[in-house]
């Protein structure tokens, strides 16, 4: 196991560097970059972008600026929206984005830095990309956690269930209800709750924006439980009817599998009840892909699920960040959190697999991959 181990974690460095070489060729080839959103700022609202950009350390960048009021037109530039403006102002927001040196030297930079783990400022906040993942985490958690929590407590059962009674009149129906949920996205659930029961066009039951009430910190402990759960209770509902439709199929199909297979016609043959076959043989093997695969499932929710979920309902977390960053063109958040998360990614496929070597030592990845 642990040379198996050992090789997955060199394993991670070359996937890193390779996805990241991948985003950053596609990022640096996309028009509309942190210069070009700078100088569009600088043409429109000449003040305040000079005041930001001086407020950077560019103290240059505003005496060029005054020298960019005039009618010069200067010459050509690369960038789009630069026309009117002094080479040398373009030249101070190129260094002050970093982009006075080659892309080549700038993706060996950033990713010598996020070695060390420091991913540096964001662009157009006044915080660092850790600040603002740590400030933007607790509302991610909380939807990733609750959500995954849920869809476990209801697939697996159901799946069971399903699996037991395969065929009948049960299965018949909540398959319905399992494939209307698998074919409903759950931003469109989301807002059929909002019509519905946050103040949409029926009931107004329930809070529309935020993790928590503005008078949160004056409430009581079982209050602010109270009003946190109020709070989460639809983004969580819509996330949920999105998820749990995969796992219950999944757990199902594992049952079934187990459930034909010879060793549990034996303990049948045995006289064994049902529900000693069941939970006493066939739960352990069934359960294996679906309690291995909790790490991974539990940050695809977190990081890739809650983005529209954010938008609706006003929930200020990652997925919203990385949402804003990339129309920002923020690359140090975007990048940063790319590198980050992928790693996280990266490091929990490998507990996953981990686990199931646990559940199941029979499971050897070693020995399949000789």
């Amino acid at each position: 196991m642990l040379a198996y181990i050992g090789r997955r974690l060199l394993l991670v460095v070359p996937t890193l560097l390779g996805i990241m070489i991948i985003n950053f060729v596609i990022v640096q080839a996309a028009p509309g970059g942190p210069v070009e959103q700078m100088l569009a700022q600088v043409k429109g609202t000449a003040v305040d972008a000079t005041a930001r950009i001086s407020g950077d350390g560019g103290d240059a960048v505003a005496s060029s600026q005054e020298s960019a009021q005039g009618n010069s037109q200067g010459p050509s530039s690369e960038y789009r929206g630069s026309r009117g403006l002094e080479p040398e102002l373009i030249r101070d927001i190129e260094k002050l984005y970093g982009f006075d040196k080659p892309p080549f030297e700038r993706f060996l930079k950033m990713m010598g830095d996020y070695v060390r783990f420091d991913f540096g400022d964001s662009f157009f906040r006044d915080q660092s990309v850790v600040s603002l993942v740590l400030e933007k985490m607790p509302v991610s958690i909380s939807l990733g956690l609750w959500t995954t929590i849920l869809v476990y407590l209801i697939s697996i059962p159901l799946g069971i269930k399903k699996a037991v009674r395969d065929g009948s009149s049960f299965d018949v129906w909540t398959s319905a209800v399992v494939i209307i949920g698998y074919a409903i996205p759950g931003f469109l659930f989301a807002i059929l709750l909002v019509v519905l029961f946050a103040g949409g066009s029926f009931l107004d039951w329930f809070p529309l924006r935020g993790l928590v009430s503005e008078n949160f910190d004056s409430l009581s402990w079982w209050q602010k439980i109270t009003d946190y759960l109020w709070h989460m209770t639809l983004p969580v509902i819509a996330m949920v009817v999105g998820g749990f439709a995969s796992l219950t199929m999944l757990t199902k199909n594992s049952f079934l599998d187990e459930i034909n297979k010879q060793y549990v016609l034996t303990a049948k043959a045995k006289g064994l009840a049902e529900n000693q076959v069941l939970y006493g043989h066939v739960f352990r093997n069934a359960m294996l892909i679906v309690v291995a695969g909790f790490p991974s499932a539990f940050v695809g929710i977190l990081f890739t699920g809650s983005l529209l979920i954010e938008v609706i309902f006003s929930l200020d977390g990652l997925g919203l960040l990385s949402f804003e960053a990339a129309i920002n063109r923020d690359y140090p958040v975007m990048f940063g959190t790319l590198f980050f998360f992928t790693l996280l990614g990266l490091l929990m496929n490998i507990i996953g697999d981990i686990m199931y070597m646990l559940i199941d030592p029979r499971i050897d990845f070693e020995r399949q991959a000789n």
